[in-house]
């Protein structure tokens, strides 16, 4: 599992990051006390792909995204919130992970002093935003190596992984029928499908 991103292995090539799409589901993100088990995930294929932000090519905000692979691309959603990708390509082949929800497994006090006390648990990390501010992820993560040890960092699931379940994406206008989002199936974190008003019909 997590073999590209773990060890640099790959031809950039889409089930490649298909594949490590999947296989991000049931890793935990660690920062300080908090731990978040991921539960839903989006493919993004660069150049492939008219939704990806790589898709016109290398741009100061996008640099990230071309490789190398297991850095933290981070970018700002509608000018309010956090969103957090695992980059999956090697160097100059743009390719990433959109992180969309996640079950807290420790530092609840933590999470709900960020999210607030009265959302319900499966609540907390339910959505890519949500995620991002429940480990306090910011533009200053942007190009985080996840596999240096210590500080916000990646460890690879394991054991034998979940029953995955996979569909269209969510709330983009482009390529909105793509089935490159996978989740956990019957995880309560998961997020609710909605199709972007803006793709065509």
């Amino acid at each position: 599992m997590l073999r590209m991103i773990t060890t640099g292995q790959t031809d950039g090539g889409l089930n490649d990051l298909l594949d490590e799409a999947r296989s991000l589901l049931g890793a935990r993100l660690v920062r300080d006390d908090v731990t978040l088990r991921i539960t839903e995930v989006e493919a993004y294929a660069g150049a492939d792909d008219p939704a990806s932000h790589a898709f016109r090519g290398p741009t100061p905000r996008t640099e990230v995204m071309f490789g190398p692979p297991a850095r933290l691309y981070v970018y700002f959603s509608y000018g309010m919130h956090w969103c957090a990708n695992v980059v999956c390509g090697p160097a100059g082949t743009a390719a990433a992970v959109l992180l969309r929800a996640g079950a807290v497994e420790s530092g609840m006090e933590t999470v709900r002093r960020r999210r607030g006390v009265r959302l319900a648990g499966r609540d907390l990390a339910r959505g890519p935003a949500r995620l991002a501010a429940c480990l306090a992820i910011s533009g200053d993560d942007n190009g985080t190596d996840l596999l240096r040890p210590g500080g916000l960092h990646l460890e690879p699931r394991e054991g034998s992984g979940p029953v995955i379940a996979q569909g269209p994406r969510v709330g983009v206008s482009h390529a909105a029928e793509v089935p490159w989002r996978f989740w956990v199936d019957g995880d309560p974190s998961v997020s609710v499908y909605r199709r972007s008003q803006r793709a065509p019909r």
